[in-house]
């Protein structure tokens, strides 16, 4: 492994974060110049931005006429938060969870909500409950690509079309990146910050008109925060769902999402989007074949993420040092690759297992990913020599 030479190629872009992530191709503060600022959110100019910002992601994504779209405050977080917390209660609820953020949503509905009727599904890092065993008579709730795990559900097909409860589905890392179908999904959210590269702290909500009906016909137990409430008086409030916000946005990062859609439709759409991280994914998984030192976290390529690749070291001097030298070594590996300034932020998320998480989401060009790899190869054989010095 010492004998890799230094590459001189460097990525273009070096943004591999998993969120925020890479900014669309050619972006430029120039794309910011037609914000709405130093006026109000709620006047009419503000107003069409906001419905501009929806519609384009209804355009995007195909969702149904029918389905309603709001930007929320808190990120995907906010969003799914109060999904939770103004939803679940009448029936009981199946809890998926494989990586941290599904954890999370367990968390809080078994501590926080204490619903009595609460199933938890759990499978660890790397892999997916048993799908089979869930009751759609009851509330669903999973994320569709687990951001910290690399792992994916493979499809919509173990979704009961025929349900009772409501699927809640947090498809922050999904959305954008892979085909969602809306006929089985009720309640889904994600960030501007993800697959097209938007800024941080807003939220995006999807409510089918099932989901609108529990909210109109069910007034949880527990009080609710204003920045979670999408109903008065028993009537959904509308206006959300028409660039009315709970709460004031950042009129620049409307923009900036603005910008990330309409580029996304001058790319091709939906499956051209879809394309460019099925791509970008079947690169590294060539890489990887190559490389021999690294592997994937998700061993069955089915529910692989072409979006938050998950990456493990196999390489037998280091796989078998213990979890705490194995996370020493990859720190060094990403500090050195940060040293060099050919990759930032790809260390594994710090609950997850030691190793690498390589963002290839849409806005990452091939290009660049591939420019990467003889780094990566090269800065291991660094570390894999000191750390068996």
């Amino acid at each position: 492994m010492t004998d890799h030479a230094r590459p001189s190629l460097r990525p273009r872009i070096p943004h591999f974060s998993s969120g925020p992530c890479a900014k669309r191709p050619g972006w430029s503060l120039d794309a910011l110049k037609s914000a709405t600022l130093g006026r109000s959110h709620r006047g009419k100019e503000g107003k069409a931005k906001l419905a501009e910002a929806i519609e384009l992601s209804r355009a995007v994504l195909g969702i149904p006429k029918d389905y309603r779209i709001g930007i929320v405050p808190a990120s995907d977080t906010g969003a799914v938060e109060m999904a939770l917390w103004s939803l679940l209660g009448p029936r009981g609820v199946d809890m998926l969870a494989w990586e941290s953020f599904g954890s999370g949503w367990v968390t809080d509905v078994a501590k926080q909500l204490k619903l009595a009727d609460a199933r938890v599904m759990e499978a660890p890092y790397g892999q997916l409950p048993d799908l089979s065993k869930v009751d759609f008579a009851r509330d669903v709730v999973f994320t569709w690509n687990g951001t910290t795990s690399g792992v994916r559900v493979p499809d919509g097909a173990w979704i009961a079309s025929a349900r009772e409860g409501l699927t809640i589905c947090d498809a922050t890392s999904a959305a954008f990146a892979m085909d969602l179908p809306w006929p089985k999904l009720d309640v889904t959210t994600w960030s501007w910050q993800k697959v097209l590269g938007g800024e941080g702290g807003h939220g995006m909500i999807v409510l089918s008109p099932r989901a609108v009906e529990r909210l109109t016909s069910y007034t949880p137990p527990w009080p609710l925060p204003k920045i979670f409430r999408l109903t008065q008086g028993g009537k959904l409030i509308e206006g959300v769902f028409k660039g009315e916000t709970i709460n004031t946005p950042s009129m620049l990062c409307v923009e900036d999402a603005i910008d990330g859609l309409k580029w996304a439709q001058s790319v091709g759409g939906l499956q051209a989007l879809i394309g460019r991280a099925e791509g970008n994914l079947a690169a590294i998984e060539a890489w990887v074949a190559r490389a021999g030192w690294a592997g994937f976290l998700a061993a069955d390529k089915r529910i692989r993420s072409c979006t938050s690749v998950c990456l493990t070291i196999v390489d037998p001097a280091i796989a078998g040092l213990p979890a705490e030298q194995r996370a020493a070594v990859s720190k060094a590996l990403v500090g050195l690759l940060e040293q060099e300034k050919v990759a930032y932020d790809i260390d594994a998320y710090r609950d997850a297992p030691p190793g690498l998480r390589i963002w290839a989401g849409a806005t990452v060009e091939r290009s660049d990913l591939e420019a990467l790899f003889p780094w990566l190869d090269w800065a291991f054989a660094q570390v894999r020599a000191k750390a068996a010095a």
